[in-house]
């Protein structure tokens, strides 16, 4: 009688749980192992610090996580969460100026990090498949630079050590990872690694709006301009689960942040447009404020190896950070969970399957790197170590092509669309380089500038704002 294949995810975040629910499809048994208690409910967690910023799930993610985990979209939305329609239902002064609002192509799901993962990790664990070692701390990777077959860790109460054998190891322990060093103790070359720091840092507090506002109220994006040639400084107000708002501001390296609540409001005002400032206002802050600085762009490049590990893989944060002020993470780690699923029901866990589905999750991260890591570089103080070509050369061509599609999509519709399509990781970047976009850019009809927020008057009405501007609310 054979062994039961057994898998082990390092890390029981939404990346982990989205790989073990995956692993739980094609192994017998699966374990995750993780430092944290993870909690019973929507609360946070010392091992998810950027969980008290605004996150939001674009639909390319929801659309795998759905297909994943049939139903589990509607159930969010069930529970609280917001479906934003790109660009109807939100506000935003880019880089250009203000966004017409046109009929949505794409969405995000806005609600907390800790609702999020709590709802889809209950779905996850239900199968009874998984079991979750809490408290337990990743010592080493057991085997060799040709194999790796099981991991040693800690109780971290007890203190005793105790080695775990399995078939296939998942880092997704996320931005603390210690992949690069556990593979240098196995004799593994080194890792190439790509670093874009723009600085960035967070500041969040949570706000009950007016009422009525939490569900007929846009979210609102204000950001920075990177042609001035100065530190950005960014804001957005996003509607949440329980009906509050969740506002972060956020900067890049020099424009300093708030750190104390009775700077949070006047450091609002610094931005671009007053819109935030003035809808927080008016608003009751709920929690005091929380800072992060943890945003750089960071990514490992494991299929560049000649010799890679058999039985291991790494995804999400431990394979490729971004500044998560794009909103990419959550759903690169869903694009991750279906390559490695797609892999899996082609080769199981045989012999060479390993650095396949490596190749295969890395294809994934590429686009959503190189969006956020060419966005990053155009701020000042942006610090940069990378041999990427896409980013150490033509610097200026493609910052005036980026300056020039931004002009477009926040005033034609047709741009806007395909623009959107990218971002939201549902297409291709390549397709900002196709000969019908190109098209469109020259043909499509190109709408007159916003000079004020596009807010109707009832929007304005239930948040006690007296109307500027309603010119192209409605996206005409």
């Amino acid at each position: 009688m054979t062994e039961p294949t057994h898998g082990i995810v390092l890390g029981g975040g939404w990346a982990g749980m989205l790989a073990a629910h995956v692993l739980a499809r094609h192994v017998e048994r699966v374990t995750v192992v993780e430092r944290d208690v993870l909690p019973d409910g929507p609360r946070h967690r010392k091992g998810s610090p950027q969980g008290r910023h605004v996150h939001v799930l674009w639909s390319s993610g929801a659309r795998i996580v759905d297909t994943l985990l049939p139903g589990m979209i509607d159930q969010l939305l069930d529970a609280g969460a917001r479906r934003i329609g790109f660009h109807q239902d939100l506000v935003t002064l880019t880089s250009h100026g203000w966004q017409h609002r046109f009929p949505p192509r794409q969405y995000a799901l806005m609600c907390t990090r800790p609702f999020l993962d709590w709802k889809v990790r209950d779905r996850v664990l239900a199968t009874g498949r998984i079991t979750v070692r809490q408290r337990s701390e990743i010592l080493d990777l057991i085997g060799d630079a040709k194999r790796v077959t099981g991991v040693r860790v800690r109780d971290m109460d007890t203190g005793a050590g105790e080695t775990l054998e399995a078939d296939l190891v998942v880092d997704s322990s996320g931005r603390g990872s210690r992949l690069r060093h556990w593979l240098s103790a196995l004799e593994v070359p080194p890792l190439e690694e790509d670093i874009v720091d723009a600085g960035i840092a967070y500041a969040t507090r949570v706000y009950q709006g007016p009422p009525g506002a939490a569900a007929g109220f846009p979210a609102v994006n204000v950001a920075a301009d990177h042609r001035l040639r100065e530190p950005g400084r960014f804001g957005v107000v996003y509607p949440q689960e329980d009906g509050t708002w969740m506002v972060t501001l956020s900067c890049t390296r020099g424009a300093g942040l708030p750190t104390h609540d009775d700077e949070f409001l006047p450091y609002a005002r610094t931005l671009r447009h007053p819109l935030v400032a003035d809808l927080i206002a008016l608003a009751k802050p709920l929690t005091s404020v929380a800072v992060s600085r943890v945003g750089a762009n960071r990514r490992l490049y494991p299929e560049r190896l000649d010799i890679w590990p058999e039985g291991l893989l790494v995804l999400g944060d431990a394979l490729a950070a971004f500044n998560p002020i794009y909103g990419h993470g959550m759903s690169s780690a869903a694009r991750a969970a279906a390559a490695l699923d797609t892999e899996l029901q082609r080769s199981g866990i045989a012999g060479g399957t390993t650095h396949r589905a490596q190749q295969a999750i890395s294809a994934t991260v590429d686009d959503p790197w190189v969006m956020a890591a060419s966005k990053d570089v155009e701020y000042v103080n942006c610090r940069m170590n990378t041999t990427d070509p896409r980013l150490t050369g033509g610097a200026v061509a493609r910052q005036r092509f980026s300056d020039l599609i931004a002009d477009r999509s926040i005033r034609s519709s047709a741009v806007c669309d395909v623009v959107t399509d990218v971002i939201s990781l549902t297409a291709p970047q390549s397709e900002l380089a196709s000969s019908r976009f190109l098209s469109l850019m020259q043909k499509d009809r190109v709408l007159p500038e916003l000079t004020e927020p596009p807010l109707t008057a009832d929007e304005l009405a239930l948040v006690d704002l007296s109307p500027r501007s309603t010119v192209g609310a409605g996206g005409s």
